[in-house]
């Protein structure tokens, strides 16, 4: 069924994200980082010890609240329809392969927009990749491209991810040392918990109804020259853009940007992965949160495939490492080890396979002829 969630509603959600980001940053999250979903999820995955990384281990409220309120927003609009059941191992892998990418930028599709409006100009590099891995993503939807249909479930099963982050709130806020938390580093900045839980139901609840989407908006200008996503795409990226420079957080530049490295090479090839999976699987990092929220089964098994492949990246040492200065303060660039280099090659194999295996088989007489 159409949304009835007009044109402003989506600007609304735009809005808001965008803000988000500047409060959440202002109230302690990292710089350029206020609204990251691939960082969080790699910080949550640290917190409950799928990695060891000291420096990224925190329960983010705002990925439990971006679930809930998409959650509850949905249930009482009537929209809450439980399915699953399309191709969900593949989901899964693919969700590690999203997590890969982005870690590889050192950034989702939501972060690389809020670290452009912060002057970040290795997130140019990144929206490049972005569009051509969508590209790569279209060629295959064009040629029938499809990981089958998903069917009505039981309500148990759409509660499932929206009951288990509930869970660990709770459990965050009453006895927090059951958790693995930063002392410093990147995870020991943060906003605090209220706020940050509040500000992203808030967030999630309108991307729920205006059916946010970094990587839709992108897509749909590219296949039917519909700019209504986009134009959310684009109220993030000039709120935040706006709020730096008001507030003088604007620092223009390519080295030593906010977590974040200047290696070019492998900013562009992460986003690519990430724009390419994000098409086949119907919905940015972002989006798979609001989906799974709505009691979509599959987007469930790819969001804990992202926190599974962010527990892989930083125990196999596959993630980025920021730009830094050396104790003689020199310029040391960034960019990922051996061991992330070969992951990143072989995600691209792992996506062409999944591509080429989930397009139309042509039947013996088509073939003959």
């Amino acid at each position: 069924m159409k949304s009835k969630w007009t044109d402003a509603g989506i600007l609304l959600a735009g809005l808001a994200a965008g803000l988000a980001a500047l409060i959440l940053t202002k109230l302690g999250n990292p710089a350029n980082m206020g609204f990251c979903i691939a960082c969080f999820l790699r910080d949550l995955a640290g917190a409950i010890g799928l990695h060891q990384a000291a420096k990224v281990q925190y329960v983010r409220p705002e990925i439990i609240g971006i679930v809930l309120g998409a959650f509850a927003l949905s249930f009482l609009q009537k929209e809450w329809k439980p399915k699953a059941g399309s191709s969900p191992a593949t989901r899964f892998l693919l969700g590690i392969v999203v997590v890969i990418g982005a870690l590889a930028f050192l950034g989702c599709p939501l972060r690389m927009v809020i670290r452009l409006g912060g002057g970040d100009f290795n997130a140019i590099v990144g929206l490049l990749g972005f569009i051509i891995g969508i590209l790569i993503g279209v060629f295959f939807l064009q040629k029938g491209f499809s990981l089958n249909r998903a069917y009505p479930v039981a309500p148990a099963e759409g509660i499932v991810l929206p009951g288990l982050f509930a869970v660990l709130f709770l459990l965050f806020i009453t006895v927090p040392a059951v958790f693995f938390l930063s002392t410093e580093g990147p995870g020991a900045k943060h906003a605090p918990i209220l706020a940050s839980f509040v500000v992203a139901l808030i967030v999630g609840a309108l991307a729920q109804k205006a059916r946010l989407c970094t990587v839709g908006g992108i897509r749909d200008f590219i296949l039917f020259r519909d700019t209504r996503l986009l134009s959310g795409f684009i109220v993030i990226l000039l709120t935040v853009l706006i709020g730096n420079l008001a507030l003088g957080s604007f620092k223009p530049g390519f080295p030593l940007q906010p977590i974040s490295h200047s290696n070019h090479l492998w900013n562009l090839l992460g986003m690519i992965l990430v724009g390419w999976a994000s098409v086949i699987l119907g919905g940015c990092p972002f989006r798979q949160l609001v989906l799974s929220a709505e009691g979509n089964g599959d987007s469930m098994v790819t969001v804990l495939g992202m926190i599974v492949g962010a527990g892989l990246a930083h125990n196999f040492k596959l993630a980025g490492n920021p730009d830094s200065l050396n104790d003689a303060k020199e310029f040391v660039l960034g960019g990922l080890s051996n061991y992330g280099k070969v992951a990143v090659i072989a995600c691209f194999f792992i996506l062409l396979i999944v591509s080429v295996l989930n397009l139309p088989k042509k039947n013996p007489g088509q073939a003959a002829a």
